[in-house]
Order: structure tokens, then C-alpha cells, then sequence
């Protein structure tokens, strides 16, 4: 059985028919639904280029193919082309296959409406949260007040009509977008035995700078780069010898660097662009002496859950899978500088917290290796085929 997955990530595609990309959601990333489906199609925005950099990463392989859906950013260009998203999503499901929404997704959203009229089972990954996607600070749109009401009202929906769910956290989605059905817990983060290291870092006793790590998209505002640039110079001003490395990039990279040298932090803020996931992220994660990810809104971070496998001390704030990493100490409200500043002065001038934060999320990390994970993902995948084969049987008995 082909199990047709959905989501909301954009992918490009060279001549010779391959698909690529940068970082997320690489070849290997689609096997684990081959443990339980002979094929899977992928249902994702796709653009035409001549070539990419020669470190991208395979998306597609044996037995994983795409669906390519028109390509566009953002809501304006996607209503210019809606009509062709929505028939090319439609398209990419047949009676026969098995269906996988990760949600919250526009895409997913075009899909979704077609299975329950013909009442055809689906299940749904869920790994983010629109009204915190949403959230004052976090976006800038006209149109995000309406955005915030309407789309959490679109994932309660599908949530509620899906024979079953896997969310990335072990509470706090489940709570807003609870699934009547099959409701499993299981991150999408997936840490690789040779990632952990084997011991927590060593009590720090030199004095000389501290290096503060974030790490995400700088597309939007959501993970709150921003209030972090603000943090660290008010932190700066009360005297800390910090830099701050940022790892990502967006269209909100040239306006985060001039506020950066408006603030007067000169080349104690480093923006290093995008990385290739591996062996260049974690050579920064090793560098650092604390993460920092102060997002308005996630899921369950995967650029905290592999600091954390490093045994890196890490802030977050108070929202999605945030608290289920770390505890009430290492968190901060959302949106709120001057507390970001302070936990940020608290943790840097107390090296046996950082050791005692080090160990702790070294702990954590084992939690979401794959070994832990995988059978929580299999009894999903397991329950949806078996739906699907079994609405598939009723079906020709009509």
C-alpha cells in the first residue's frame, strides 16, 4: 500500500527529475514510513531550479516519490494560485491509498475536505500550533488577528474527524487539538546514538567570553530573534562578556542585522546564515556554552532536543513542547526582554547551574532517540493502514 503524505515544507527539484534539500526532511527522513508502506508520495510545494549546492541532501529515493504542488510563499501568492494548488493537491491522493496529513498545513487543508466526503480514513502528524504560530509578536501581517481564529479552528476540525493522531509533544498539542481516536505522542525529533555525547560538560572555571547559540528560521519572527538581540544587549550593558552566534537565515536576516548594530553590538552578534545539518551545526553547539530559543510559538524543537543531546545548557520560553524539554528555572515568557535578559545573567554567572543544566539535558536527549521512538511511531503508521485496508473492504462490498 502507498501511503500519501502531506506537508507544508517546499522542496526543488533539478533537471534530471531529483529532489532536493537543504536540511529537513531528507531521503532518510521518508524511510521510516516504508517500515510499514511498500511506497510513499510526498505532497509538497516543489519549484523547477537548474541545480542546487552541492551540500543539499536526496529528498526523493527508492520507494519515496513527490506529488509536487505549485510552488509559493506566503498567503498573497498563494491565493493567486489556489485553484491550481488545491486540484494538484486533490490529484495526488488516490481511493486506494493510505493518507497522512501533517498538520497544521494550508496543503493538508485542501486535502482534508475531499477524504471526509468520501468518508476515506486518514491520520494526522501534528507538529506545530497555529494560534501561537500567530501570536502578537510573532508574525507580521495585516490579516494576523483573523489568521489566529481561523486556522486553530481548521486544525480542531481535522484533528477531530482523523481515525488517528501522533503528536510531536506528550501534552501540550494534545490538550488544544485532542483526536477522539488513536492519539499517540511521539516526537519528530530523532537523535542518532553517535549525536549524544558521553558526558556532561565539565564544570566551567576559565573566565573569558560567553557564546550564546540560537538556532532557527529567520524567515518569520515566531522564534523570537528579535527579543533575543534585545536581551543580550541589555545583558551587555550590565557588563557580561557575551556574542551571540545565530544559525539561520530568512527574509528578516538584513533587518535583525541592522538592529543588531543599532544596539551598538558591533561583532559581538554573528550571523552564520544557513548550515548544513550535521557535523556544522554541531560544531557550533559544541562551541557554545549556552542555547538560547525564546519562540513565540513550537512544536517540539529540534534544534533544542540536539543542543540538549550535546549536553549544552539551554533558555527556552513557555510555550508548545518548550516545558516538556525543560524546567519552570529555564524558561522565560514569550515576548518578554527584560526577563529573557535576566535568566540569561542568571544562568552565564553561575557555572554550577550550567553544570547541573548540562547533565540534566543530557538525560532528556535519551528520551528521543530513535530506539525509544520507533515503536511508538510504527503502532501509527500500523493503525492507519489497517483502517484504510479495512474502509477499503467495506467499500467493495457496495
Amino acid at each position: 500500500m502507498k501511503v500519501v503524505v502531506s506537508l507544508e515544507y517546499r522542496f526543488d527539484r533539478t533537471p534530471d527529475g531529483k529532489v532536493w534539500t537543504q536540511t529537513t526532511f531528507p531521503y532518510s527522513f521518508w524511510t521510516r514510513y516504508l517500515e510499514v508502506f511498500d511506497r510513499v508520495s510526498v505532497v509538497a510545494r516543489t519549484r523547477d531550479v537548474p541545480s542546487v549546492p552541492s551540500d543539499w541532501q536526496r529528498a526523493d529515493g527508492e520507494g519515496v516519490s513527490f506529488a509536487p504542488i505549485p510552488y509559493y510563499i506566503g498567503p498573497w501568492q498563494y491565493l493567486r494560485k489556489a485553484r491550481e494548488v488545491k486540484q494538484a493537491a486533490r490529484n495526488a491522493v488516490s481511493p486506494d491509498d493510505a493518507v497522512i496529513l501533517r498538520l497544521s498545513s494550508q496543503i493538508a487543508s485542501c486535502i482534508q475536505p475531499m477524504l471526509c466526503k468520501e468518508r476515506h480514513p486518514y491520520g494526522v502528524e501534528i507538529v506545530a500550533d497555529p494560534y501561537d504560530v500567530f501570536a502578537p509578536g510573532s508574525i507580521k501581517h495585516p490579516l494576523r488577528p483573523i489568521f489566529r481564529w481561523w486556522f486553530p479552528r481548521g486544525l480542531r476540525r481535522e484533528c477531530q474527524e482523523a481515525c488517528a493522531a501522533a503528536y510531536v509533544t506528550k501534552e501540550a498539542l494534545q490538550k488544544r487539538y485532542p483526536c477522539p481516536n488513536l492519539s499517540i505522542g511521539v516526537s519528530d525529533v530523532e537523535i542518532l546514538e553517535d549525536s549524544l555525547v558521553a558526558a556532561p560538560r565539565p564544570l566551567r572555571g576559565e573566565t573569558g567570553i560567553f557564546t550564546l547559540l540560537f538556532v532557527g528560521s529567520l524567515a518569520q519572527l515566531y522564534k523570537a530573534p528579535n527579543i533575543l538581540i534585545e536581551a543580550v544587549a541589555i545583558c551587555m550593558q550590565e557588563g557580561l562578556n557575551i556574542e551571540l552566534i545565530m544559525v539561520g537565515d530568512g527574509q528578516y536576516r538584513a533587518e535583525l542585522e541592522e538592529e543588531a548594530k543599532a544596539l551598538g553590538l558591533g561583532k559581538r552578534v554573528s550571523f552564520l546564515g544557513q548550515l548544513p545539518s550535521g557535523d556544522a551545526v554541531r560544531a557550533q553547539l559544541d562551541r557554545a556554552h549556552l542555547f538560547i530559543l525564546p519562540s513565540y510559538q513550537e512544536g517540539l524543537p529540534r534544534a533544542m532536543v540536539e543542543a540538549m543531546a550535546r549536553a549544552l545548557p539551554c533558555i527556552g520560553s513557555t510555550v508548545g513542547g518548550i516545558p516538556e524539554l525543560l524546567p519552570d528555572e529555564d524558561m522565560v515568557s514569550p515576548g518578554d526582554v527584560a526577563a529573557l535578559a535576566s535568566k540569561i545573567r542568571e544562568v552565564v554567572t553561575d557555572p554550577d547551574r550550567m553544570a547541573r543544566m548540562s547533565a540534566r539535558n543530557l538525560e532528556k536527549a535519551k528520551e528521543y532517540t530513535d530506539e525509544v521512538l520507533r515503536q511508538q511511531r510504527l503502532i501509527f503508521y500500523r493503525y492507519v493502514r489497517e483502517q484504510t485496508e479495512g474502509w477499503l473492504k467495506e467499500k467493495q462490498k457496495i
